[in-house]
């Protein structure tokens, strides 16, 4: 889902209080009237601009009562500082993505499965047995969970902090984030032009463009064919 579609829809606080409730257990219309304060209607039109962004569905019961609860998982990133704004597209939970060599900053224990060996005898001690491991795991990932909010509040400092520095020591306020991302590739590639395209997935021209000032303001020296930090 587009980021832009789901803040629009989050920026209702009712909204927000509907899928704070669903989070909890499915809901008729009546509920969430009830827990919001609101009439019907306006629920079942907040319900429907929901439905309509795929973010809940809809079932009915033996006594063709509906029901909402939240279809799937979702992702929203934002990220509010001095040197930029940015929303990071919506996506889903994920179980199976293949996490080595992407986050070298972080250790992740794997989670053992003994998948359905068990003899019918051992059903009822390999069920509790089971049930306790997943307890035991969720507790740990909720762990894991609260540990990475708290790092992502420490790195969006630091980011914030290190761009301050950068702007100050360069003398670079204009695009002060985009010129920071342009040392980072100097300093993380070979120094080639080629390579420090390729690391920003930028126009050449812009990159060229910043190259040069960052040459002219005497941050930057090129030699070689690489450049290097003065």
């Amino acid at each position: 889902m587009d980021s832009a579609v789901l803040l629009d829809l989050l920026g209702n606080e009712n909204r927000r209080r509907i899928l704070r409730l669903l989070s909890q257990k499915p809901c008729y219309v009546t509920e969430i009237s009830e827990y919001l304060g609101v009439s019907p209607k306006a629920v079942i039109d907040h319900l429907r601009k929901l439905e309509e962004a795929g973010l809940i569905e809809s079932r009915a019961d033996d006594q063709r009562r509906k029901y909402f609860n939240i279809t799937r998982s979702l992702r929203l990133e934002v990220d509010v500082s001095p040197h930029g704004f940015g929303a990071k597209s919506a996506y889903p939970a994920s179980s199976t993505l293949d996490m080595s060599g992407r986050c070298p900053h972080l250790s992740l224990d794997e989670v053992a499965t003994n998948g359905n060996s068990e003899t019918e005898s051992d059903a009822a001690e390999s069920d509790r047995s089971d049930i306790e491991e997943l307890a035991a795991e969720f507790g740990r990932l909720q762990s894991l969970d609260r540990e990475l909010s708290l790092a992502q509040r420490w790195v969006h400092g630091r980011l914030t902090e290190t761009l301050d520095e950068l702007t100050e020591r360069t003398g670079i306020d204009a695009d002060c984030q985009f010129y920071a991302k342009i040392l980072a590739a100097v300093v993380d590639t070979d120094g080639s032009t080629e390579a420090v395209e390729a690391a920003l997935s930028a126009p050449p021209e812009a990159v060229d463009q910043a190259l040069s000032r960052l040459a002219e303001a005497g941050i930057l020296s090129y030699d070689s064919g690489q450049w290097s930090i003065r």
